[in-house]
């Protein structure tokens, strides 16, 4: 789904090529003979597995490998891939270390290292093994989109251009890559590029629905929203099915305060992308301003069902739980949203304002001053709020 990413396949790199990975250093070479039979066996039989998509199977037969060869960084980087596709982040990481540090010259455990920061929306921490990978392989361009991507997520645009730029031979038919390229450019300042990008995007787009929806969005980051609404209903109009066009509709009529009708694309977009996260969580966002807590519950809920670490849901959770007087629940809330996101300083108002209606005044008054203090510390870096914002769910999806 990583739309922006079309034209290319963006595929885990399992160690496949045994025993280059599969023994590293000098122990594999004092194995006993029937010990290389077993490693070898265990390795191959993990291979086919992963291959099949078995991956209770995979995950045994590579635990074999590791057992007999502490030193296999090929058994370590394909438990990383398996915990990847069950989206078991932390135990992904774990192996996938192991295996950079037993084969730090193999840039497919750096990628997987990136990928799986980015999956968890951690585009930061995805900066460094994408850079690695980069500098050892400057022709990778999975690599370098993913680095460009990252860097546009936080704001670091000069070098999102400088990244993405090189991509252009491959990627100037894609319109997301030259909607990202032209916002780079723009926003660092480089003229030629960003009308360069902004050019080539309307001549590939001309009047199809997904030019609309980008023209859309472009709107609606420009907080343009009838404009946006406009483009959006062209894209819709075209075609009804295409993804995040409701999606970006609600949030345009949520701009405009126009709750009934962001409701009712939001609940289009989830019949289009049921298993989208963002909408339900949106949806919730306008059920609770509707003052509809029981409607608002239930959609945070079932985002948080899609994707656990979703802090704007903890969150709206929360704020439903404060309104109805369930302090418990919304501290319980707030603590899974500090634990995911430790600089949204909305959680330690909203706990000021639990512990203030418990008649806890310095436990309050000590969240609020905390609340003040990272609030005023976010503008002075960033020169706005920081307020957990849901990444572009259409910019940060990943290829099927």
């Amino acid at each position: 789904m990583f739309l922006i990413f079309s034209g290319f396949s963006l595929n885990l790199c399992a160690a496949t090529a045994y025993p280059a990975l599969a023994q590293t250093g000098k122990t594999a070479q004092n194995l006993k003979s029937s010990g290389q039979q077993n490693l070898k066996a265990a390795f191959i039989a993990g291979q086919r597995a992963l291959e099949r998509g078995d991956l209770a199977q995979a995950e045994r037969e590579f635990h074999k490998v590791v057992a007999i060869d502490p030193q296999s960084a090929g058994g370590y980087a394909n438990l990383g891939v398996i915990y990847m596709r069950r989206h078991e982040w932390e135990q992904a990481l774990g192996m996938l270390h192991k295996a950079e540090r037993l084969a730090p010259d193999v840039p497919g455990i750096r990628l997987n290292i990136g990928l799986a920061y980015y999956r968890q929306n951690k585009f930061d921490s995805a900066i460094a093994p994408f850079e690695s990978v980069v500098r050892d392989q400057p022709d990778s361009a999975q690599a370098r989109y993913l680095l460009g991507l990252c860097y546009f997520f936080t704001e670091r645009y000069q070098q999102a251009a400088s990244a993405l730029e090189p991509l252009w031979g491959q990627q100037s038919l894609n319109m997301n890559y030259l909607y990202v390229l032209g916002i780079a450019a723009h926003k660092a300042g480089r003229r030629e590029l960003d009308e360069r990008a902004i050019s080539r995007l309307t001549e590939v787009g001309q009047n199809t629905p997904e030019f609309h929806l980008i023209m859309g969005k472009a709107h609606l980051n420009n907080g343009d929203n009838d404009r946006a609404i406009a483009e959006l209903k062209a894209a819709a109009g075209s075609d009804p099915k295409l993804p995040f066009v409701h999606f970006n509709l609600g949030l345009a009529y949520l701009n405009k305060q126009d709750y009934e009708r962001a409701a009712a694309e939001f609940e289009q977009d989830i019949a289009v992308e049921p298993d989208s996260a963002f909408s339900y969580d949106k949806l919730g966002t306008v059920k609770a301003l509707e003052q509809q807590d029981e409607e608002a519950e239930k959609n945070f809920r079932r985002a948080l069902r899609l994707d656990p670490k979703l802090v704007s849901s903890h969150i709206g959770l929360a704020k439903v739980y404060v309104k109805e007087g369930r302090y418990s629940e919304g501290l319980t809330a707030l603590r899974a949203a500090e634990q995911l996101s430790p600089s949204d300083y909305s959680v330690h108002n909203l706990r000021g304002q639990i512990f203030q209606r418990l008649g806890e005044r310095q436990k309050a008054k000590a969240e609020f001053e905390t609340y003040t203090r990272m609030m005023n510390a976010a503008r002075e870096k960033r020169g706005k709020e920081l307020s957990g914002e849901l990444p572009d769910p259409q910019l940060a999806a990943e290829p099927e």
